[in-house]
């Protein structure tokens, strides 16, 4: 079959044709429209099969397809109605310029699950994306913001810590955004959100951003946007961004892959001392805070101390440039939360040149764009017709006995493996 013919025909058979052809190496560009560059007109336009500035290339192995990468946030920000972009660029305007009612509706649009909000979100982000990168290179490549997550067990006081931490930073003429996270009841799906309640006076501070949002069946004690609300409240200008996760099971430390310093704050007398070890969160701490360091609580603290201190010498070196630490605290009496503050500005600024910051940086880049890939897919394979139809099938037979979970698992993938 030769090209004028092929050209002729709808685009499932030019496609069918091409593979059948015995060209060697061509090179074939289509573009959104309804004509091909010899301008004869076409059955459908290409983006009705999702063809958008895509180059084919025959080999004698069959067909290969390139993506055009530099179309990809024209093709989005182009697909927005004029009220959707006027929309997107008032949220964008107005956070860059430091309201928070702004970033409090781009936190919200990142966060909906709804499909076509989700689409705005993602210009959105794109275009905080490209602020922040011009905003770094101002400031000669350093980071605009200081990422710290808290963990730790409930009742820790981590709360109590938030607030006195926060205004101390706030006094000192820094912008303080926390993201506190909390979980999401298994039974009803719901959500307290009640840490404002416990940062009365930080909530107040006009230099202050306090986000609770729910985890929603997230593991890793985060959100499923997390890493999109980080950006946001960096591109409103806030230098200190505060992740405070749910801490609570051995599997609560995905956070690590979102901030520059991860902060464990563990409460004495809390049975075994070296129980953090056991839950394996420690490994990945980079400072270690003993709260309620006040009252009849001070010995135990400094036992606890003592006990870390030699526990974290056994732990295998991750950095070239620093060891965890341990300090005690009382955000009651505000005992060293100074020295606190000054060794996590040590560790920062540590790591900030020796280099190892922006590869963590750049690892943590990779980690998020790896765990969307894998939530649409998994979103993807839900929804697919073909697997909705057999899902109830096969769930019955798992639950009857009839069928072993692994089995029924693999037929499921089998099946969207052979979808087309």
């Amino acid at each position: 079959m030769n090209i004028p013919m092929l050209l002729q025909h709808s685009h499932q058979h030019f496609l069918k044709g091409l593979l059948r052809t015995p060209f060697r190496r061509y090179h074939f560009i289509f573009h959104s429209s309804t004509h091909l560059g010899s301008g004869i007109p076409c059955a459908r336009p290409f983006n009705s099969l999702g063809l958008h500035c895509t180059k084919w290339m025959l080999l004698s192995n069959g067909l290969k397809r390139k993506l055009c990468v530099q179309t990809t946030l024209k093709e989005h920000s182009e697909e927005l109605s004029d009220k959707e972009q006027r929309f997107v660029d008032k949220i964008y305007s107005g956070l860059i310029q430091g309201h928070r009612a702004c970033l409090a509706e781009a936190i919200t649009l990142v966060e909906s699950t709804h499909k076509r909000k989700k689409e705005l979100a993602q210009v959105l982000l794109q275009k905080v994306l490209v602020y922040h990168r011009e905003q770094e290179q101002i400031n000669k490549g350093k980071p605009l913001a200081f990422r710290v997550g808290l963990s730790g067990p409930p009742g820790a006081g981590k709360s109590t810590f938030i607030e006195y931490f926060g205004k101390m930073l706030t006094e000192r003429g820094h912008k303080l955004s926390v993201l506190a996270v909390d979980p999401s009841s298994c039974t009803s799906g719901g959500s307290l959100l009640g840490d404002k309640t416990r940062m009365i006076e930080l909530s107040r501070d006009m230099n202050a951003y306090i986000r609770p949002s729910p985890t929603s069946g997230t593991l890793g004690g985060v959100t499923r946007t997390t890493n999109e609300a980080i950006l946001l409240c960096e591109g409103g200008g806030y230098d200190i961004i505060l992740v405070e996760t749910v801490g609570v099971g051995q599997a609560e430390f995905a956070v690590a892959d979102m901030v520059d310093m991860l902060v464990l704050l563990l409460p004495p007398a809390g049975g075994d001392e070296l129980q953090g070890i056991k839950r394996g969160i420690i490994e990945v701490a980079d400072l270690v805070a003993v709260t309620k360091s006040d009252g009849d609580l001070i010995v135990p603290a400094r036992k606890m101390q003592a006990e870390y201190v030699s526990a974290l010498k056994l732990l295998r070196k991750r950095s070239q440039v620093w060891r965890p630490k341990v300090v005690r605290i009382s955000a009651r009496s505000g005992e060293g939360i100074t020295e606190m503050w000054d060794k996590m500005k040590e560790f920062r600024d540590l790591m900030l040149a020796s280099g190892e910051l922006t590869a963590k940086r750049q690892r943590q880049l990779k980690v998020w764009m790896w765990n969307l890939i894998q939530e649409g897919v998994l979103e993807h394979f839900r929804t697919h017709p073909t697997i909705q139809e057999q899902i109830p099938v096969l769930e019955k037979k798992v639950l009857s006995g009839a069928l072993s979970p692994g089995l029924a698992a693999d037929v499921l993938l089998k099946t969207f493996k052979s979808r087309d």
